[in-house]
C-alpha cells in the first residue's frame, strides 16, 4: 500500500498530506514508524563510544522524528475531525505508543548513558540550553521509573497503558454526550429573548438535520447565547442541566467510573515513583514546585475574591428578584440576568459588539497586532492541504521576507470536533545542521457560524478567545531553539499560558481596537464610546469569575492531592458527586445540581494535560497582568518591549527556568498587584 505518512512529504513547506491520508493508512504508519524509533534508540544504545552530549542526550532529542509527526497529525485530527472509524484506532495505538514511550524511559541501557553525561556536566562545557536539555532527559528518566526494580516497572508499564485508554474513552464519551443532545424547538414563542444571530444558526441547525423550527445543541455558539438571552427559564433550566450530566447518566457513555480509576492510578503511580500524591508529582517540576503552594496560592486568592464574589452573587440575586420575581436563583438564571444586569448598569448589550467584530476582520486584527509587535506578516495561501474545506492556512515571514512559519486556523463547530478552542502544531522547530527547521502551528475554535444573511460575527468573548489562541500560537511560530523537545510551547505548564493570556489584553484597547473593530455592513470604526463600555464591563462580575476558576483548580487539587490509601477498601471513594461537592464546599454559591457533575466532564484534567494543573490558568494572570502593566507604561506598542517579550518569553521554549526567563523581560518577579487592580479585587 502505497502509504503517504510513510514517505517524505513532498508538500510546500513539508506540512502534512491530508488531502492524501485516509484511516487505513495510519496503524501502518504506527508501527512502522515505532519500529524505525525503536533503532533509532538501540543505534543509540549500542554505540560502543563513550557517551556525550552529541551521541546520547542530542541523538535522543531527534529521535523518533517520523513516529512524532505521524501522532501530532492523528491525534490533533481525532479532536478536530474525528470519526467512529478514528476512536477506534486511537484505542488501538495508544496503548502501544504507550509501551514504546515506556520502553525508552526503563531502558536500563539507555538510561546508564545519560546518567554517565549528567554526572559529568560541570565539566562538559556546555550551554545553558544544552544543560537544561541534559537535566530534562535525565529526570524525564528518573521521573518515569528508571530507578524502580524490574516489578515495579512492570507496574508502571502495566499503569500507564491503562491510563491512556482511559483518558481516550472519558473524552470519547464527552464528545459523544455534547453530540447526542439537541433541543428542538417549533414554537416561536419560545426564542423570546435570543438574538436574531442565534436564531438563524438554529434554524440552519434544524435544516441541516432535515427538521422544521429550531435547533440548539451543547456546542458552545448555540448554547452559550441560549443560557445567557433566552426568556424562556424552563428551557434554560433544560440546556444547562443536559450540559451539566455530561458523562453523568445512566447510560454507556457514563465516566463516574473512568473518573475513580484514572485518579487511583494517577495516584498509585506517583507513589511508585516516590511522591506522596501525583500532585506533588506533577508540580515538581512546574513553576510553583509544590503541591503545598499551589493549595496556598489557591487559598490566598479565595481570601481575597470570595467577600466581593459573595457581594456581587447577592446583588445579581436581588436584581432577578426584584426584575422577575425570581426567589430561587440557580445556576441556569446566573448568565440570564448578569447581562441583564450588564446592560442596565452599562447601558451595554454584548449583541451591540457583534456587528464590529466580523471573523474576518478580528482574524485580520490579530495579525496587524502581530505585525507591529514582532514584525510578521501572514499572507493566506493555497497551495497547502487542508483537513477540512474550513480550515484557513497562511505563510507566516517576518519584515525580511525569511520564512517564519505555517499556520492553520479551524474556526467554526462541526460533528467530529470536541468543543471549546485550543492551539496545537504539527511540526516543533529546531535547528539542526545549521538549518533552522521551522514550525507548523494550528489553531482550532468553535465559533458562531455565518448563515445565508449574515458573515461570522463573533461575540467579545469570541474575540478574546481567538487572541488567546493566537498568542499561544505565536509562542509556537517565534520558536527559536535549537532542540525540538525545548521549543515553542514545551515550557512549564504554569508558564504556558503567560503568552496567550497577555495577548487578550489588546482587545481593550483603542489602539488595537480601533485597527480592526468595523461594522461589517458600514465599514464604521466601533466608537469610542462602546470601547468605553467594554473597558468599564471588562471586570462586571470578575469576583464571582474569579471564584468559579478557583473553584475549577480546588476541585482538580483534591482529586490530585489523594494518596492510594484513599482506595483501600476502608475509605473507598465511591461516589464522584459527593466527593466534588465537598471540594467545592469553600466556593459554592449557587444551589446544588443533583443532576448534574462537573468532574465527568472535566476534559482538562481527565483528557487533557492539566492534571495537577488547572490553577496554571490564575497563575498565568498574575504573570500577564504584571507583564502588560509594563507595556502599558511604555506603550502597547512599543518595539523595545515586544521584542523583550519576543527574545526572552516566546522565542526561548524551556530553555531556561521560566521566572528567569519572566525576569529578564520584565526585570523583576511578578506581584499580583496588578491582577487583583484589575478584577477590582484590592
Amino acid at each position: 500500500m502505497n502509504n503517504p505518512l510513510l514517505q517524505e512529504f513532498n508538500t510546500p513547506y513539508n506540512t502534512a498530506p491530508f488531502e492524501q491520508i485516509k484511516n487505513e493508512h495510519y496503524k501502518p504508519a504506527f508501527e512502522q514508524a515505532i519500529k524505525q524509533a525503536r533503532q533509532e534508540i538501540d543505534d543509540i544504545t549500542n554505540n560502543a563510544e563513550t557517551p556525550t552530549f552529541k551521541n546520547t542526550i542530542k541523538a535522543l532529542d531527534f529521535s523518533g522524528h517520523q513516529l512524532s509527526r505521524i501522532s501530532s497529525i492523528f491525534f490533533n485530527l481525532n479532536s478536530a475531525e474525528t470519526n467512529d472509524e478514528m476512536q477506534k484506532i486511537a484505542q488501538e495505538v495508544s496503548p502501544i505508543l504507550t509501551e514504546f514511550s515506556n520502553d525508552v524511559s526503563l531502558n536500563e541501557e539507555l538510561f546508564k548513558r545519560v546518567k554517565e553525561v549528567y554526572k559529568q556536566r560541570e565539566s562538559l562545557d556546555l550551554t545553558p540550553e544544552e544543560l537544561m536539555l541534559l537535566e530534562k532527559k535525565y529526570k524525564g528518566f528518573s521521573r518515569n521509573g528508571a530507578n524502580l526494580s524490574d516489578d515495579k516497572k512492570e507496574e508502571l508499564r502495566k499503569i500507564d497503558k491503562e491510563l491512556s485508554k482511559l483518558s481516550l474513552t472519558f473524552g470519547e464519551n464527552v464528545l459523544a454526550e455534547t453530540h447526542n443532545y439537541e433541543l428542538h424547538i417549533t414554537n416561536k414563542e419560545d426564542l423570546s429573548g435570543l438574538p436574531e444571530g442565534a436564531i438563524e444558526d438554529a434554524a440552519q441547525t434544524a435544516k441541516d438535520k432535515n427538521k422544521d423550527g429550531w435547533i440548539f445543541t451543547l456546542d458552545f455558539p448555540s448554547y452559550i447565547p441560549f443560557l445567557t438571552y433566552a426568556d424562556n427559564r424552563e428551557l434554560r433550566k433544560e440546556m444547562a442541566i443536559a450540559a451539566g450530566k455530561k458523562g453523568f447518566q445512566s447510560n454507556k457513555n457514563n465516566n463516574e467510573k473512568i473518573v475513580l480509576k484514572i485518579v487511583e492510578l494517577r495516584a498509585k503511580r506517583a507513589q511508585l515513583l516516590g511522591y506522596n500524591t501525583h500532585a506533588h508529582f506533577v508540580l515538581e517540576e512546574r513553576m510553583a514546585e509544590s503541591a503545598e503552594k499551589v493549595t496556598e496560592f489557591l487559598e490566598d486568592f479565595l481570601q481575597k475574591a470570595k467577600p466581593k464574589a459573595t457581594e456581587q452573587f447577592n446583588q445579581l440575586k436581588e436584581f432577578a428578584r426584584k426584575k422577575d420575581g425570581i426567589k430561587d436563583f440557580q445556576k441556569w438564571d446566573g448568565a440570564y440576568y448578569s447581562e441583564k444586569l450588564k446592560q442596565e448598569l452599562f447601558d451595554f448589550d454584548e449583541e451591540i459588539l457583534k456587528p464590529y467584530f466580523q471573523l474576518e476582520n478580528v482574524i485580520n486584527g490579530s495579525f496587524e497586532i502581530a505585525k507591529r509587535l514582532y514584525d510578521l506578516c501572514f499572507e493566506e495561501v493555497h497551495n497547502i492541504e487542508k483537513y477540512h474545506k474550513d480550515v484557513k492556512t497562511y505563510k507566516v515571514t517576518n519584515g525580511n521576507g525569511d520564512f517564519i512559519a505555517v499556520y492553520y486556523a479551524d474556526f467554526h463547530p462541526r460533528a467530529g470536533k470536541r468543543n471549546g478552542a485550543w492551539k496545537t502544531g504539527y511540526k516543533s522547530q529546531w535547528i539542526l545542521d545549521g538549518e533552522n527547521s521551522r514550525p507548523h502551528i494550528s489553531i482550532v475554535c468553535n465559533f458562531t457560524k455565518p448563515t445565508a444573511t449574515k458573515p461570522s460575527l463573533l461575540t467579545f468573548n469570541e474575540v478574546t478567545t481567538l487572541f488567546h489562541e493566537f498568542g499561544h500560537a505565536l509562542h509556537g511560530m517565534l520558536a527559536n531553539t535549537t532542540y525540538p523537545s525545548l521549543s515553542g510551547t514545551s515550557v512549564s505548564w504554569d508558564f504556558v499560558e503567560l503568552p496567550s493570556q497577555v495577548m487578550e489584553n489588546w482587545c481593550f484597547e483603542q489602539e488595537a481596537l480601533e485597527l480592526f473593530a468595523k461594522h461589517y455592513k458600514t465599514g464604521e470604526i466601533i466608537p469610542n464610546e462602546l470601547i468605553q463600555k467594554i473597558k468599564k464591563a471588562s471586570n462586571f462580575l470578575e469576583g464571582l469569575q474569579t471564584l468559579r476558576q478557583l473553584s475549577f483548580g480546588l476541585l482538580d487539587m483534591a482529586w490530585h492531592g489523594l494518596s492510594p490509601n484513599s482506595f483501600d477498601s476502608g475509605n473507598v471513594i465511591k461516589n464522584v458527586k459527593e466527593f466534588e461537592n465537598e471540594a467545592f464546599k469553600s466556593t459554592q454559591l449557587y444551589p446544588d445540581v443533583s443532576e448534574n457533575c462537573m468532574s465527568t466532564a472535566f476534559s482538562h484534567i481527565f483528557q487533557g494535560g492539566y492534571s495537577a494543573g488547572y490553577y496554571s490558568y490564575k497563575w498565568a494572570e498574575v504573570l500577564d497582568a504584571d507583564a502588560f502593566e509594563y507595556f502599558k507604561e511604555t506603550g502597547i506598542f512599543n518595539k523595545e518591549t515586544a521584542t523583550k517579550f519576543k527574545d526572552f518569553v516566546l522565542s526561548q521554549g524551556g530553555t531556561q527556568k521560566p521566572m528567569e526567563l519572566y525576569k529578564q523581560f520584565r526585570g523583576q518577579e511578578p506581584t499580583p498587584n496588578a491582577l487583583l487592580k484589575r478584577a477590582g479585587l484590592l
